[in-house]
Protein backbone atom coordinates (compact mmCIF):
# COMPACT_ATOMS: atom_id res chain seq x y z
CA UNK A 1 0.00 0.00 0.00
CA UNK A 2 1.62 3.54 -0.88
CA UNK A 3 2.31 5.42 2.09
CA UNK A 4 1.73 8.69 -0.08
CA UNK A 5 -1.60 7.55 -0.22
CA UNK A 6 -2.20 6.83 3.10
CA UNK A 7 -1.08 10.37 4.21
CA UNK A 8 -3.36 11.87 1.97
CA UNK A 9 -5.92 9.95 3.33
CA UNK A 10 -5.41 10.72 6.87
CA UNK A 11 -5.00 14.66 5.68
CA UNK A 12 -8.63 14.41 4.33
CA UNK A 13 -9.96 13.01 7.77
CA UNK A 14 -8.20 15.60 9.55
CA UNK A 15 -9.23 18.64 7.10
CA UNK A 16 -12.94 17.17 6.61
CA UNK A 17 -12.30 18.24 3.18
CA UNK A 18 -10.68 16.52 0.01
CA UNK A 19 -10.34 20.23 -1.25
CA UNK A 20 -8.41 21.50 1.07
CA UNK A 21 -6.84 18.61 1.76
CA UNK A 22 -5.49 18.70 -2.27
CA UNK A 23 -4.58 22.47 -1.38
CA UNK A 24 -2.56 21.78 1.84
CA UNK A 25 -0.71 18.74 0.12
CA UNK A 26 -0.15 20.75 -3.06
CA UNK A 27 -2.18 18.17 -5.60
CA UNK A 28 -4.65 18.74 -7.93
CA UNK A 29 -8.39 17.76 -6.80
CA UNK A 30 -9.04 15.11 -9.06
CA UNK A 31 -6.32 13.62 -8.69
CA UNK A 32 -5.83 13.16 -5.01
CA UNK A 33 -10.06 12.11 -5.42
CA UNK A 34 -8.32 9.36 -7.60
CA UNK A 35 -5.87 8.66 -4.88
CA UNK A 36 -8.86 7.99 -2.07
CA UNK A 37 -10.76 5.89 -5.01
CA UNK A 38 -7.76 3.64 -5.15
CA UNK A 39 -7.39 3.27 -1.97
CA UNK A 40 -11.47 2.48 -1.45
CA UNK A 41 -11.10 0.06 -4.46
CA UNK A 42 -7.57 -2.19 -2.84
CA UNK A 43 -9.48 -2.70 0.48
CA UNK A 44 -13.05 -3.02 -0.90
CA UNK A 45 -14.43 -0.28 1.69
CA UNK A 46 -16.08 2.84 1.09
CA UNK A 47 -14.11 4.98 3.59
CA UNK A 48 -15.79 8.36 3.42
CA UNK A 49 -18.56 10.37 3.23
CA UNK A 50 -19.40 13.21 1.23
CA UNK A 51 -21.75 15.88 2.07
CA UNK A 52 -22.61 19.73 1.86
CA UNK A 53 -20.93 20.13 5.31
CA UNK A 54 -17.68 17.99 4.13
CA UNK A 55 -16.41 14.74 4.48
CA UNK A 56 -16.39 12.30 7.53
CA UNK A 57 -14.97 8.91 7.48
CA UNK A 58 -17.13 5.63 7.56
CA UNK A 59 -16.91 2.65 9.85
CA UNK A 60 -14.10 1.56 7.93
CA UNK A 61 -12.44 4.65 7.39
CA UNK A 62 -12.10 5.57 10.97
CA UNK A 63 -10.38 2.09 11.23
CA UNK A 64 -7.92 2.81 9.06
CA UNK A 65 -7.18 6.27 10.01
CA UNK A 66 -6.12 5.09 13.15
CA UNK A 67 -3.50 2.50 11.79
CA UNK A 68 -2.17 4.89 9.02
CA UNK A 69 -1.05 7.78 11.37
CA UNK A 70 0.67 4.84 13.55
CA UNK A 71 2.27 3.59 9.92
CA UNK A 72 3.12 7.36 9.40
CA UNK A 73 4.37 8.02 12.66
CA UNK A 74 6.46 4.92 12.28
CA UNK A 75 7.82 5.66 9.43
CA UNK A 76 8.78 9.34 10.31
CA UNK A 77 10.71 7.96 13.38
CA UNK A 78 12.41 5.26 11.65
CA UNK A 79 13.81 7.82 9.28
CA UNK A 80 15.02 10.01 11.93
CA UNK A 81 16.46 7.11 13.70
CA UNK A 82 18.88 5.77 11.07
CA UNK A 83 19.78 9.30 9.89
CA UNK A 84 20.85 10.46 13.15
CA UNK A 85 23.39 6.54 13.21
CA UNK A 86 25.14 6.48 16.79
CA UNK A 87 25.29 10.44 17.09
CA UNK A 88 23.32 12.33 19.25
CA UNK A 89 19.15 11.59 19.93
CA UNK A 90 17.06 13.46 17.29
CA UNK A 91 13.55 13.75 16.76
CA UNK A 92 10.58 15.45 17.51
CA UNK A 93 8.26 13.64 20.99
CA UNK A 94 5.30 15.01 21.68
CA UNK A 95 3.55 15.69 24.60
CA UNK A 96 0.16 16.09 25.87
CA UNK A 97 0.30 19.01 29.53
CA UNK A 98 -3.49 18.83 31.15
CA UNK A 99 -4.19 22.18 31.90
CA UNK A 100 -4.94 22.82 35.66
CA UNK A 101 -3.01 20.56 36.94
CA UNK A 102 1.03 19.99 37.30
CA UNK A 103 1.18 19.48 33.76
CA UNK A 104 1.02 22.52 32.95
CA UNK A 105 3.32 23.73 35.78
CA UNK A 106 6.14 21.12 34.39
CA UNK A 107 5.77 22.45 30.45
CA UNK A 108 8.37 24.44 30.99
CA UNK A 109 10.78 23.02 33.41
CA UNK A 110 10.64 20.12 31.31
CA UNK A 111 11.20 22.05 27.82
CA UNK A 112 14.66 24.18 29.84
CA UNK A 113 15.61 20.75 30.52
CA UNK A 114 15.51 19.12 26.67
CA UNK A 115 16.58 22.16 25.69
CA UNK A 116 19.89 22.01 27.92
CA UNK A 117 20.09 18.11 27.85
CA UNK A 118 18.61 16.97 24.39
CA UNK A 119 18.98 20.04 22.27
CA UNK A 120 18.61 18.13 18.93
CA UNK A 121 15.43 16.70 20.04
CA UNK A 122 12.19 18.84 19.20
CA UNK A 123 10.00 18.89 21.98
CA UNK A 124 5.96 18.96 20.69
CA UNK A 125 4.24 20.68 23.88
CA UNK A 126 0.60 21.11 23.89
CA UNK A 127 -2.37 22.45 26.51
CA UNK A 128 -5.91 21.78 25.39
CA UNK A 129 -9.62 21.05 26.86
CA UNK A 130 -10.54 20.19 23.54
CA UNK A 131 -8.50 17.17 23.00
CA UNK A 132 -8.70 13.55 24.45
CA UNK A 133 -5.57 13.01 25.00
CA UNK A 134 -5.92 9.28 26.12
CA UNK A 135 -7.39 8.91 22.07
CA UNK A 136 -4.42 10.82 20.99
CA UNK A 137 -2.06 8.54 22.60
CA UNK A 138 -3.36 5.56 21.22
CA UNK A 139 -3.58 6.87 17.97
CA UNK A 140 -0.05 8.12 17.57
CA UNK A 141 -0.96 11.38 17.85
CA UNK A 142 0.97 12.27 20.96
CA UNK A 143 3.98 10.12 22.34
CA UNK A 144 2.99 11.01 26.31
CA UNK A 145 0.63 13.26 28.21
CA UNK A 146 0.35 13.81 31.62
CA UNK A 147 -2.96 13.76 33.00
CA UNK A 148 -5.47 13.55 36.25
CA UNK A 149 -6.71 10.04 37.03
CA UNK A 150 -4.81 7.10 36.61
CA UNK A 151 -6.80 5.14 34.30
CA UNK A 152 -7.66 2.59 33.60
CA UNK A 153 -8.26 2.85 29.78
CA UNK A 154 -7.92 -0.04 27.13
CA UNK A 155 -4.63 0.87 24.51
CA UNK A 156 -2.89 3.33 27.50
CA UNK A 157 -0.54 2.41 29.94
CA UNK A 158 -0.79 4.45 33.00
CA UNK A 159 2.26 5.45 35.66
CA UNK A 160 1.18 8.04 38.81
CA UNK A 161 3.59 10.49 39.29
CA UNK A 162 1.99 12.74 42.38
CA UNK A 163 -1.03 13.02 44.74
CA UNK A 164 -2.08 16.73 44.15
CA UNK A 165 -4.28 18.38 47.34
CA UNK A 166 -6.85 21.32 45.84
CA UNK A 167 -7.42 24.58 47.80
CA UNK A 168 -9.66 27.54 47.15
CA UNK A 169 -8.47 30.79 45.23
CA UNK A 170 -9.67 33.79 46.32
CA UNK A 171 -10.18 37.17 45.96
CA UNK A 172 -8.54 38.87 49.14
CA UNK A 173 -10.87 40.59 50.15
CA UNK A 174 -13.75 38.07 50.03
CA UNK A 175 -15.12 37.31 53.30
CA UNK A 176 -14.67 33.86 53.66
CA UNK A 177 -15.68 31.19 56.57
CA UNK A 178 -11.96 30.00 58.03
CA UNK A 179 -11.96 27.61 60.71
CA UNK A 180 -9.48 27.60 63.60
CA UNK A 181 -6.85 26.53 61.58
CA UNK A 182 -7.10 29.04 58.61
CA UNK A 183 -9.22 26.25 56.41
CA UNK A 184 -12.11 26.32 54.82
CA UNK A 185 -14.80 23.84 54.58
CA UNK A 186 -16.35 23.02 51.87
CA UNK A 187 -19.98 23.06 52.89
CA UNK A 188 -19.05 26.06 54.04
CA UNK A 189 -18.41 27.99 50.61
CA UNK A 190 -21.32 26.87 49.27
CA UNK A 191 -22.64 29.68 48.48
CA UNK A 192 -19.45 31.72 47.75
CA UNK A 193 -19.68 32.36 43.30
CA UNK A 194 -17.32 30.01 42.13
CA UNK A 195 -15.42 29.92 38.80
CA UNK A 196 -14.43 26.41 37.34
CA UNK A 197 -13.01 24.51 34.75
CA UNK A 198 -15.17 23.53 32.40
CA UNK A 199 -17.12 20.15 33.62
CA UNK A 200 -15.14 17.27 30.98
CA UNK A 201 -11.96 18.52 32.47
CA UNK A 202 -10.38 15.90 35.27
CA UNK A 203 -10.29 18.90 37.89
CA UNK A 204 -13.50 19.61 37.79
CA UNK A 205 -15.20 16.21 37.62
CA UNK A 206 -13.14 15.61 41.07
CA UNK A 207 -14.44 18.73 42.24
CA UNK A 208 -17.94 17.89 41.45
CA UNK A 209 -17.39 14.15 42.83
CA UNK A 210 -16.46 15.92 46.20
CA UNK A 211 -19.49 18.38 46.26
CA UNK A 212 -22.35 15.45 45.53
CA UNK A 213 -20.83 12.95 47.65
CA UNK A 214 -21.75 15.94 50.44
CA UNK A 215 -25.11 16.25 48.79
CA UNK A 216 -24.70 20.00 48.25
CA UNK A 217 -24.76 22.13 45.26
CA UNK A 218 -22.07 24.94 44.55
CA UNK A 219 -22.06 28.34 43.46
CA UNK A 220 -20.98 28.05 39.82
CA UNK A 221 -21.43 31.49 38.07
CA UNK A 222 -18.73 31.07 35.35
CA UNK A 223 -17.19 27.86 33.33
CA UNK A 224 -13.15 29.05 32.54
CA UNK A 225 -11.21 27.00 30.26
CA UNK A 226 -8.14 30.25 30.06
CA UNK A 227 -5.96 29.79 32.49
CA UNK A 228 -5.10 34.05 32.41
CA UNK A 229 -8.81 34.47 32.38
CA UNK A 230 -9.08 32.47 35.71
CA UNK A 231 -5.96 34.53 37.23
CA UNK A 232 -7.71 38.28 36.26
CA UNK A 233 -11.15 37.15 37.17
CA UNK A 234 -10.29 36.23 40.58
CA UNK A 235 -8.16 39.14 41.24
CA UNK A 236 -10.91 41.35 40.47
CA UNK A 237 -13.21 39.59 43.06
CA UNK A 238 -15.68 38.07 40.43
CA UNK A 239 -15.65 34.51 42.50
CA UNK A 240 -13.28 32.32 43.63
CA UNK A 241 -11.91 28.91 42.09
CA UNK A 242 -10.94 25.29 43.64
CA UNK A 243 -7.34 24.66 41.86
CA UNK A 244 -4.13 22.74 42.90
CA UNK A 245 -1.39 23.82 44.66
CA UNK A 246 0.56 23.38 41.21
CA UNK A 247 -1.69 25.47 39.17
CA UNK A 248 -3.07 28.28 42.19
CA UNK A 249 0.03 29.21 43.17
CA UNK A 250 1.20 29.81 39.63
CA UNK A 251 -1.71 32.55 39.05
CA UNK A 252 -2.09 33.89 42.33
CA UNK A 253 -1.85 37.62 42.51
CA UNK A 254 0.33 39.16 45.28
CA UNK A 255 -1.98 41.49 47.24
CA UNK A 256 -5.07 40.48 45.32
CA UNK A 257 -5.79 37.20 45.74
CA UNK A 258 -5.19 34.63 48.38
CA UNK A 259 -4.75 30.24 48.79
CA UNK A 260 -6.95 28.87 51.40
CA UNK A 261 -6.34 25.16 52.40
CA UNK A 262 -9.86 23.33 51.83
CA UNK A 263 -11.37 20.43 54.17
CA UNK A 264 -14.07 18.32 54.97
CA UNK A 265 -13.31 16.71 52.56
CA UNK A 266 -9.69 17.19 50.99
CA UNK A 267 -10.02 16.96 47.36
CA UNK A 268 -6.96 14.92 45.71
CA UNK A 269 -6.58 13.57 42.64
CA UNK A 270 -3.47 11.51 40.83
CA UNK A 271 -1.63 12.97 38.35
CA UNK A 272 -0.04 10.27 36.00
CA UNK A 273 1.91 9.97 32.48
CA UNK A 274 0.33 7.83 30.17
CA UNK A 275 2.10 6.53 26.76
CA UNK A 276 0.92 3.83 24.44
CA UNK A 277 0.44 0.36 25.49
CA UNK A 278 1.56 -0.90 21.69
CA UNK A 279 3.88 1.55 20.06
CA UNK A 280 6.84 1.08 20.66
CA UNK A 281 8.50 4.02 22.03
CA UNK A 282 11.55 5.45 20.25
CA UNK A 283 15.15 6.56 22.30
CA UNK A 284 14.35 9.80 21.98
CA UNK A 285 10.61 9.57 23.59
CA UNK A 286 12.02 7.24 26.18
CA UNK A 287 14.60 9.78 27.36
CA UNK A 288 12.02 13.03 27.23
CA UNK A 289 10.11 10.85 29.49
CA UNK A 290 13.02 9.80 32.28
CA UNK A 291 13.55 13.58 32.67
CA UNK A 292 9.72 14.12 32.85
CA UNK A 293 9.44 11.63 35.31
CA UNK A 294 12.63 12.96 37.19
CA UNK A 295 10.82 16.29 37.42
CA UNK A 296 7.55 15.16 38.23
CA UNK A 297 9.85 13.23 41.40
CA UNK A 298 11.71 16.19 42.29
CA UNK A 299 8.20 18.30 42.06
CA UNK A 300 5.96 15.81 44.18
CA UNK A 301 8.62 16.02 46.93
CA UNK A 302 9.89 19.66 47.47
CA UNK A 303 8.49 21.35 50.42
CA UNK A 304 7.84 24.33 48.34
CA UNK A 305 4.74 22.51 46.80
CA UNK A 306 2.13 22.42 49.85
CA UNK A 307 -0.48 19.48 49.36
CA UNK A 308 1.99 17.14 46.87
CA UNK A 309 2.95 14.35 47.86
CA UNK A 310 4.38 11.01 46.02
CA UNK A 311 2.52 8.29 45.37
Amino acid sequence: MDIRRLHAFVKIVDLASISRAADLLNIAQPALSQQLATLESSLGQKLVIRSKSGVTPTSAGSTLYRHAQLMIKQLERATAEISAGSGPLVGRVSAGMSPYSAGSTLSLALLRRIRSHLPLITLHLTESFDDIYSEMIMTGRLDMAVIHGAGPIKGVSFTPLMREEFFLLAPIDMDLPLDENGAVHLASIVHLPLLLPPTHNFVRKRIDMAFQRKQITPTTIAEIEGIHTMQDAVAEGLGATILPWSVASRIAVEGRSRIVPLRNPTIQEDVSLCVPESIPETEASVAVKEHLMDLARAMASSRSWPGTHPV
